[in-house]
């Protein structure tokens, strides 16, 4: 009866996490087109539209030219050029805009309607605290662009700002799981949840490395698998940068080796974990999603091997959007199975009229 309760609420968060999935796509798209400091100002509510003359247009142009992105790498750009990257770094703050009012106005009208009770409050404040915090991230990432000698946003920064979304998505989907799911749909077994929490670890840092490959633009490193550029360990190029965490965050060559590195390990990874599934009940709604994890990790892979190879092509920019996608949807899938699976209860023993006795 609750469940059934709370359903408009579930809905109304998954929906928010579809949107939040877009955003970190759009985001992605803002990134590998350049377009990141197109913006260089930040207007929460008069920059909701876009220049709508000609005059406002050479006005923002005007002050795009006098960041150092556009001297020293887009200064051939004319009018038209910059309205292209212009249109992603738009697009990706308005639907940000969109995301805050998706989340808002119906959780004013739950809250009149009383569909929120005290135990979702502190939850819900944390999810907006964190839509704040993402927020914020973005446009100091952007500022740091903005007056200084940097040609494009770090790619440290850009991490962290991925890394803030996806800590925002997973939460709205674990939120979301609490309100649907029954106690009788999970299973019970603490080798397979900390076998989940590996791999959460180690996605994590995959994708950690994803947006440095996509922040550094690593792919041009080596655009041939499965050596890179002829050597399966290139140690020659990848110890150069004075340094070991200059090279594991700068290094090119290193930044790409690790992240092919991670891919074959969460593979392997997955096979033992898809094998302590097939073990579980068969009442088990984890059960019954089993392959679904390995089914993912396996398109993740094609994907990623496709959009190296070709990096140089007009295809990068599809192959590398589906790519972050599947990732995505990769890290929610196992935060789901987290969910599905809880720790054995611990066994107590009590006395009951002087007799021990064992209860959970």
């Amino acid at each position: 009866m609750q469940l059934q309760k709370n359903k408009p609420v579930a809905t109304w968060l998954f929906i928010g996490a579809g949107m939040l999935i877009i955003q970190v796509l759009l985001g992605g798209l803002t990134r590998l087109t350049g377009s990141g400091l197109s913006i260089t100002e930040w207007q929460p509510i008069l920059g909701a539209l876009p220049p709508m003359n000609e005059q406002a247009w050479n006005e923002a142009f005007e002050k795009y030219k006098q960041i150092a992105q556009f001297k020293y790498i887009h200064n051939h750009f004319t009018l038209s050029d910059f309205k292209g990257i212009y249109f992603w770094e738009w697009l990706h703050r308005d639907w940000a805009r969109l995301i805050g009012i998706v989340f808002l106005i119906p959780f004013i009208w739950f809250i009149v309607k009383k569909k929120i009770d005290r135990s979702m409050l502190v939850p819900m404040i944390i999810l907006f605290l964190l839509g704040g915090l993402q927020g914020a991230i973005g446009w100091i990432m952007v500022s740091s662009g903005v007056g200084t000698d940097l040609v494009y946003v770090s790619h440290i920064r850009l991490a962290v700002h991925f890394l803030a979304a996806l800590l925002l998505l997973c939460y709205v989907v674990w939120f979301a799981l609490k309100l649907t799911i029954r106690q009788d749909q999970l299973a019970t077994d603490n080798g397979t949840r900390s076998f989940n929490i590996l791999l959460l670890v180690v996605i994590t840092l995959q994708l950690t490395y994803g947006a440095f490959m996509a922040g550094t633009h690593a792919g041009k490193a080596s655009v041939t698998w499965p050596t890179i550029n002829g050597s399966m360990i290139p140690s020659a190029s990848m110890l150069n940068e004075g340094g070991f965490w200059s090279d594991i965050t700068h290094n090119l060559v290193t930044i790409q080796f690790i992240h092919r590195g991670l891919a074959y390990l969460i593979t392997l990874l997955m096979v033992f974990f898809t094998l302590r599934l097939t073990k579980l009940p068969k009442s088990a709604l984890l059960y019954k999603i089993r392959f679904l994890p390995m089914t993912l990790v396996l398109v993740q892979v094609v994907l990623g091997i496709l959009a190296l190879v070709n990096y140089l092509t007009p295809d990068k920019l599809l192959l590398s959007i589906l790519h972050q996608l599947v990732g995505m949807l990769l890290l929610i899938c196992m935060v789901v199975t987290l969910f599905l699976v809880r720790k054995v209860p611990m066994l107590q023993t009590k006395t009951v009229a002087g007799v021990p006795t064992t209860v959970s």
